[in-house]
């Protein structure tokens, strides 16, 4: 004990009581903080792991991204399908996704947060602006006959920046830029154009060219080999979708 330290007992002789008293009222008090904040922060239960085996009808796929989504937008997420042992099965036992989902590229729509799923629940293709190139419908293909998923869903967003930017550049006449992001705006014209046919100017132009493109490559799919074999056989059903950027939500069409 230093001598200043002597000094101060001295004259506060209830000094090192009045501290040590309070030094135990902080910690219990940082203790019970820590737990009320674990408490808060502490996600709902798990809900149980998928069982792969089951097989299920398209409606009963839509159902389950459809309560998903209800979980995500009231926070209530579930966290399916992301434990140990669930990842472990899948390492020995292979994926069997229930659907395939065709999503744009934007960093604020990721199909499994959206829905609220977990590893090997969704076969996701992503693409600004949901455009199907070579690549990605050998993708889809691939996923629809590896997995025989009931379902694929186009999902598209409000605010689209690939629509965007075609709506702008198609405004302007602009130039093609003599890149590959010609090749997005070539293909969401027309979806810009049909908007326009209809009537829409302003904010409402982008929003019912969104809705355009999800139209426009639902119709793409159905009409494309191999996925059209497996619609026409009622294996597949293929929906489109619009995520709301602002409340969350996810409306089937």
């Amino acid at each position: 004990m230093s001598g200043s330290e002597r000094s101060l007992d001295r004259a506060f002789p209830g000094r090192r009581g009045v501290l040590s008293a309070l030094g135990g009222v902080l910690l219990a008090g940082a203790l019970t903080g820590c737990k009320g904040q674990g408490a808060a922060a502490a996600a709902p239960t798990a809900l149980p792991d998928r069982k792969d085996s089951e097989a299920l009808t398209w409606k009963e796929a839509r159902k389950i991204l459809e309560e998903g989504n209800a979980r995500f937008l009231e926070g209530k997420v579930g966290h399916p399908d992301q434990g140990m042992v669930r990842r472990k099965q899948l390492g020995s036992d292979g994926q069997a996704p229930f659907a395939c989902v065709l999503a744009c590229a934007d960093s604020r729509v990721p199909p499994e947060l959206v829905f609220d799923q977990g590893l090997g629940d969704l076969f996701v293709v992503r693409s600004a602006g949901q455009v199907v190139d070579r690549a990605v419908l050998g993708t889809l293909q691939f996923g629809v006959t590896e997995f025989r998923t009931p379902l694929l869903v186009v999902l598209g967003h409000t605010r689209c920046g690939a629509v965007k930017a075609t709506v702008e550049a198609l405004a302007k006449h602009a130039r093609p830029s003599g890149t590959d992001v010609d090749a997005l705006l070539t293909a969401i014209a027309p979806a810009v154009h049909e908007a326009e046919e209809l009537g829409a100017k302003g904010d409402d132009l982008l929003t019912v060219a969104v809705d355009n493109n999800v139209d426009r490559v639902v119709g793409q799919l159905n009409a494309a080999k191999v996925i059209a074999v497996a619609v026409k056989s009622r294996k597949l059903k293929i929906l489109g979708a619009t995520y709301d950027l602002e409340t969350g939500e996810v409306t089937f069409a």
